[in-house]
């Protein structure tokens, strides 16, 4: 049996993370956020699988390669145009030869989960979707059914018929390729599997399957955090680097090869800390956080819940916390990210016009590529700041601040 990744998407929700890395590449706890789908596969007996790519694809394969390192045999097919979910797996028609298994490549799923889903469709071939309850179904795909059978898949209705909603995952037949090419477009002007799926369950058995365990959908940036939190709760530690006499490491702490804990640190795990990284002395990084590759933590920082992705200096000085942060950024001396409201109400983050509920009681700075900020700079909870950035010394940044802006 082979997998189908679907990873095509520009991501366009998650920018300004995505300006520049494309989406599978974001790193989550300690990988690239779409190498953790792939293991899942692999541990669940799947090694042969293909990655949709489309966004910046040369990078993604680039960086996957062949697999061999992975233990999958992985090869590519390109999207060249975004025409929908169903025009993807379509484009998959002559390499998934019988049943495969499909697979949106944004979906975060345990282990445990992938596998069951997986030993299920090895058993009866019978196609399934899976489909996971949840609060707030309005956002999703909701789906209907009968004892199990798949009846019909709203879109995001006002009035929906469940709380199950499409979770991403997927066992098809070679006859999926029959329907997608009679399904129609969508008024938006896509052709959507869900419409493919309706269709059919009006022809075939479609068995809904409920996904067992932790499962999450991301969307926008801050849904990173809620998915490097739940991954690096199942990391186990490792010392591979440098870790000076005086440094503390409690919990799960991985080091990696190249990396250097100076005196003085005092890292609370889980916490992935990668190659090149220089940290302390005298810093203090708190649970659930994932430093990217040449990452400098100096001295009297602290950051906690945060991924800060490669060649970023926190250097002196700074409070990072419930914090996304792109590469190669710079922070002044002093700089602070607040990541409270006054209130204790959830966080709100304004992004393509809308002001939107995070979720989060605590969430502090969503910070694309090369910004840079100036001594005792303050940035409010919920802030996003596009790639390019200056803030200057002694600034105040809050909402969402445009690409290669200047804050004084």
């Amino acid at each position: 049996m082979k997998a189908l990744i679907l990873a095509a998407g520009e991501g366009t929700r998650l920018r300004p993370l995505t300006t520049n890395i494309p989406k599978p590449l974001l790193t989550v706890a300690g990988k690239p956020y779409l190498a953790h789908l792939v293991q899942a596969l692999r541990d669940a007996g799947i090694t042969e699988q293909c990655i949709l790519v489309g966004w910046k694809s040369n990078r993604v394969k680039e960086s996957f390669g062949d697999g061999r390192h992975m233990g999958v045999e992985l090869t590519y097919l390109e999207q060249k145009e975004r025409l929908g979910t169903a025009n993807a797996i379509g484009v998959a028609e002559g390499s998934m030869d019988g049943d495969f298994v499909c697979v949106n490549g944004d979906v975060v799923m345990s282990p445990e989960a992938v596998a069951e889903m997986v030993e299920e469709f090895r058993r009866d071939r019978t196609p399934f979707m899976g489909a996971v309850e949840v609060p707030d179904p309005q956002r999703f795909g909701v789906v209907q059914h009968d004892h199990g059978k798949l009846v019909r898949i709203v879109e995001k209705p006002a009035n929906p018929p469940s709380r199950l909603i499409n979770g991403g995952f997927f066992g098809l037949t070679s006859e999926v390729f029959e329907h997608i090419h009679r399904t129609e477009r969508s008024p938006r002007g896509e052709y959507e599997f869900t419409d493919t799926l309706n269709m059919m369950a009006g022809a075939m058995d479609v068995m809904v399957r409920r996904i067992k365990g932790d499962w999450m959908d991301v969307g926008y940036p801050w849904e990173l955090l809620r998915a490097n939190e739940f991954l690096m709760g199942r990391m186990k530690g490792e010392v591979k680097g440098t870790v000076e006499p005086g440094a503390v490491l409690k919990g799960e702490v991985f080091v990696e090869e190249g990396a250097l804990i100076r005196s003085g640190s005092y890292i609370e795990g889980p916490a992935f800390i990668s190659k090149g990284c220089d940290i302390g002395p005298n810093c203090y990084i708190r649970p659930s956080t994932c430093l990217g590759e040449g990452v400098r933590v100096g001295s009297a920082v602290e950051i906690k819940n945060s991924i800060i992705m490669r060649r970023t200096h926190v250097p002196h000085h700074n409070y990072v916390g419930d914090s996304i942060v792109g590469e190669r950024c710079n922070f002044g001396a002093g700089t602070k990210v607040a990541n409270l409201r006054f209130d204790d109400r959830m966080v709100r983050v304004t992004t393509k016009g809308q002001m939107l509920s995070s979720g989060r009681r605590k969430l502090g700075v969503i910070m694309g590529d090369d910004v840079k900020t100036g001594v005792n700079a303050v940035i409010e909870p919920g802030t996003i700041i596009w790639e390019g950035t200056v803030v200057g010394m002694g600034a105040r940044a809050r909402g969402n601040i445009g690409p290669n802006s200047k804050v004084f």
